[in-house]
C-alpha cells in the first residue's frame, strides 16, 4: 500500500486552516506544503475519483467551495479527510501527500486544462448534479 515507503519523509505537523481552506503539512525533511481543500478533494486517492486503473479517472467538478469537516488519522501512514460534500473514502498516505505537495503546480495546471477541454467548472452552481451514489460499480454494493 502507498504510504509505507520508508524513504518518504513523514509529517511532523498537520494543521487545518479553515479560513484559508488549506491543509498545512510539515515534513521531517523541512518541507512545508499548503494544500487547498479543493485540490485535495479533486485529487482524492479514492476509487470513486481515480477509478481502478489508468483511464478510469472521474473529473471532479464544482469543488471550489468544498470544506473539510474533519481529518482522521489512519494508523501511522495516512489521514482520511471528511469533506462537506459527503466524500470520505480517500486515504491520503504520507507518500501521496508528499507527492501532492511537490507536484501541486503541475497537477493543478493539468486539472484546469482538462476542465477547459471538457467545458467543466470549478464552481458548484455551474457543475452538473452528481450521479447517484452506487459505489464504484465493481464491488456489488
Amino acid at each position: 500500500m502507498a504510504g509505507l515507503d520508508s524513504t518518504t519523509p513523514k509529517p511532523t505537523g498537520i494543521t487545518v486552516h479553515r479560513k484559508s481552506r488549506e491543509l498545512e503539512l510539515r515534513f521531517d525533511d523541512g518541507n512545508v506544503f499548503h494544500l487547498p481543500f479543493e485540490f485535495l478533494r479533486v485529487f482524492s486517492p479514492s476509487a470513486e475519483v481515480r477509478g481502478h486503473g489508468p483511464g478510469q479517472e472521474v473529473l471532479q467538478l464544482g469543488k471550489r467551495d468544498v470544506d473539510i469537516l474533519a481529518v482522521e488519522p489512519v494508523g501511522n501512514y495516512a489521514i482520511r479527510p471528511r469533506f462537506d460534500d459527503g466524500h470520505d473514502s480517500g486515504l491520503y498516505s504520507w507518500d501521496y501527500l508528499y507527492e501532492l505537495g511537490t507536484q501541486r503546480e503541475q497537477m493543478w495546471r493539468r486539472y484546469l486544462e482538462e476542465l477547459e477541454r471538457t467545458g467543466g467548472s470549478r464552481d458548484p452552481a455551474l457543475a452538473p448534479p452528481p450521479a447517484p451514489k452506487g459505489g464504484c460499480g465493481s464491488h456489488g454494493h
